[in-house]
């Protein structure tokens, strides 16, 4: 796990020192191992290395093939990378280093922009083509490792964070319209090629991008996810077995697949419990647990100790837990967002930062339940939706869209009102061939769209602040494959996650099985009073933000008089939103 970085100049000027050593800069905390450079030319790369696989010197990066020429920078891990070798062995290949990085410079030699149909794992690499005078870009199935770019006539930039390419300046910092618009009604979600700032983009998940010396640009779209009934039909049970197969393999090829130890962020829900059952039954004997708490309000609790607790003691884990009291939520919290390469909403963001602090003390590399509500149907609102009459939109923003584009329009200043962007989006999405049924349809957007930019950037973002590296396992997009050819009934029994919840009896507690979804909750950011709420007073009435003119005061006062009345219908607070967007920009663009 690292970050990357890089400039390809189009004019006749080399690329500088400065541009790289800026971006470098900021990358330090996702790679605090070694840093590497290679410059000539036109081109330049930038390297932060987390050591995971292969911890010598040989596999410190940008990495030249020397057969070829080829350069390599690469964030991410690639699982079946040890088959991968041995068949390019027998293809004539030769290699100098036992990593993961020199199988992805051999692949691309081996089979060009196809390479990626090899890869399993999650990754954002860039090769530079010696050959054909091009870079080569590439980002995982399911966004999993984040890729951002920025460009203008004479250059074109990437990089891990949109700070490193803030760093390297030149970029243009006003506020996307439409980015805008997704942020306030989609839940911070903002699709790819998008960010909240027009100067930069990001490449959308299964995507390739190649450029060459003349700017030229060609994306490719090397993966679409499926959401269709295969022609055998199965039972519900063979349905099931398949799935706890398929996550068995994701779990064991994420623990194994590394040279340093790899622990569990335990949450206390189903999801990180199951991956704590799974890898116990895979013989892992030292097995280390982390789990985090806050203060509880009245209305909900800040901690899931009753439940991490009992599997802990049920599969005796060497495990810590952290309870964080409210006054280092607050003091920490602009940490956490001068981390957030896009404004993130989530109240668990500052969660997993003081967490990944932590842990990252203990471990290099933590399993984490990421992506399980979305790819076997756990959230509430899918049975809501699934009850509903009306188009596929009109069934789906009813129940998950933060505003309406009504409410938005009254809360942003008239020169940001336009059309109902996220609308338009979302219906295009679902209108997308390749999914069955509604809930199917629903389904694959979360898991290839909504998710990318909300939990699982989130987990990047705070856990590589400390040079920790979180794997997803029900991200592998074999099981994401499987699930989603499934049929959405069975998925949605039992209140959601049937397969899942099937797999676990016996493995785990009922109690924790049975449970209602959880979380990691930080009640502070949802129920706003006290010194949060002064905080965030703050935030909305500087002089900053009254610069910047995004907010109509008549639609900031309300939210004000009452903040914790205003909460939108997957239960985020309104006034926190607001807050966190002018803040964001506050740390990371003024």
């Amino acid at each position: 796990m690292c970050g990357i970085c890089g400039e390809l100049r189009f004019d006749s000027n080399q690329s500088g020192t400065g541009v790289l050593s800026a971006m470098l800069a900021e990358l330090d905390r996702r790679g605090p191992d070694n840093e590497g450079r290679y410059r000539h030319g036109p081109l330049s790369l930038g390297h932060r290395r987390l050591s995971i696989i292969d911890l010598s010197e040989l596999s410190n990066q940008p990495l030249i093939d020397d057969a070829s020429g080829n350069i390599l920078v690469f964030n991410g891990t690639i699982y079946n990378y040890p088959a991968l070798r041995e068949e390019l062995k027998l293809k004539g290949h030769t290699f100098v280093t036992c990593g993961d990085s020199e199988v992805i410079l051999k692949c691309y030699l081996e089979w060009g922009q196809d390479c990626v149909q090899h890869l399993h794992g999650m990754f954002a690499f860039t090769i530079w083509d010696k050959g054909r005078q091009q870079l080569f870009l590439a980002r995982d199935r399911l966004g999993i490792k984040p890729l951002y770019y920025s460009e203008d006539s004479q250059y074109f930039r990437f990089a891990s964070s949109t700070r490193a390419l803030l760093a390297a300046g030149g970029v243009n910092k006003e506020i996307d319209a439409v980015a805008l618009h997704h942020q306030f009604t989609l839940h911070a979600v903002i699709p790819a090629p998008r960010t909240i700032l027009k100067g930069i983009r990001k490449l959308a998940p299964g995507t390739t991008l190649t450029i060459n010396l003349n700017g030229k640009q060609e994306h490719r779209i090397y993966w679409k996810l499926k959401a269709q009934r295969p022609e055998k039909e199965l039972s519900e049970w063979e349905w099931i077995e398949q799935i706890h197969e398929s996550l068995r393999k994701a779990v064991e090829k994420r623990k194994t697949i590394a040279d340093v130890p790899v622990g569990v962020l335990l949450s206390g829900g189903l999801d990180s419990s199951l991956l704590v059952a799974l890898l116990a039954e895979a013989g892992v004997q030292d097995l280390r647990t982390f789990s985090v708490g806050f203060e509880d309000s009245p209305e909900e609790s800040g901690s899931e100790f009753e439940y991490s607790d009992q599997v802990v003691k049920l599969y005796g884990t060497d495990h810590q837990k952290f309870h964080i009291p409210n006054g280092e939520v607050l003091s920490r919290l602009p940490e956490a967002v001068r981390n957030m390469a896009e404004p993130m909403v989530g109240q668990d963001a500052v969660a997993f930062y003081l967490l990944s602090e932590q842990v990252s003390r203990q471990v290099k590399v933590v399993q984490s339940g990421q992506g399980a509500d979305e790819v076997f149907a756990g959230y509430f609102w899918y049975s809501r939706m699934q009850q509903e009459q009306g188009t596929d939109l009109e069934r789906f923003g009813r129940h998950y869209f933060d505003r309406d584009h009504d409410e938005y329009l009254q809360m942003v200043q008239p020169a940001y009102h336009g059309p109902d962007y996220t609308s338009g989006l979302v219906e295009q999405m679902l209108a997308e061939p390749g999914a069955d049924t509604f809930l199917d349809r629903v389904l694959r957007m979360d898991v290839t769209t909504l998710i990318v930019d909300d939990p699982v950037k989130r987990v990047d973002n705070m856990t590589m602040a400390w040079g920790l590296e979180a794997r997803v396992p029900f991200l592998d997009h074999e099981l994401v494959e499987l699930a989603a050819s499934m049929p959405p009934e069975i998925k949605m029994k039992n209140g959601g996650k049937h397969p899942l919840k099937v797999i676990a009896r016996g493995l785990l507690p009922d109690s924790v099985i049975d449970r209602p979804k959880g979380y990691f909750p930080v009640p502070a950011l949802k129920f706003v009073r006290g010194e949060f709420l002064d905080f965030m007073k703050d935030i909305l009435l500087s002089a900053a933000c009254a610069r910047r003119g995004l907010y109509q005061r008549d639609y900031l006062d309300k939210l004000l008089k009452e903040p914790e009345k205003y909460l939108t219908r997957i239960q985020g607070n309104k006034l926190w939103h607001m807050a966190l967007l002018e803040f964001w920009l506050q740390q990371n663009v003024d």
